[in-house]
């Protein structure tokens, strides 16, 4: 049985394989940009001129770079049996989401999204061995 455990936030993933006792641990980066919007009021008069910023193309941008990001990661991951997410912010939702709506087979296989700290590569590795060593002994 192989499984695997994505630690992951927008900056990176590190992709836990687990299959017979032996363990793999690959990094992805993602392209995921911190936008740091700049605007408003252009002056230190009252009603005077503005720069408009458009929020919209923005955040369009970062959704496709998130789109990108989660492809890269699907390639990683299509072939697990079991698949559980870990993260500190909402990227593994976001992930989480995306399988359920364009990777029907791969989201029927992941078995829990769980929000988790920063952690050394160690403390990751440690936390995905116990999860599955945990679950199968449920089993």
């Amino acid at each position: 049985m192989k499984n695997i455990g994505i630690w992951m936030d927008k900056e990176k993933a590190h992709i836990i394989t687990i299959k017979e006792d032996q363990e793999d641990m690959t990094t992805i980066m993602s392209d995921v940009e911190t936008f740091n919007i700049k605007g408003g009021s252009g002056t230190r008069f009252k009603g005077g001129p503005q720069d408009v910023v458009q929020d919209s193309k923005y955040l369009h941008r970062e959704k496709q770079q998130f789109k990108a990001y989660f492809k890269k990661l699907v390639s990683y991951v299509e072939t697990a049996d079991r698949l559980v997410i870990f993260g500190p912010a909402e990227a593994g939702e976001k992930f989480n989401k995306e399988l359920q709506e364009n990777y029907k087979g791969i989201s029927e296989k992941v078995k829990d999204v769980i929000k988790a700290d920063s952690m050394t590569d160690n403390q990751t590795k440690a936390l995905i061995r116990d999860y599955f060593t945990k679950t199968t002994s449920k089993i």
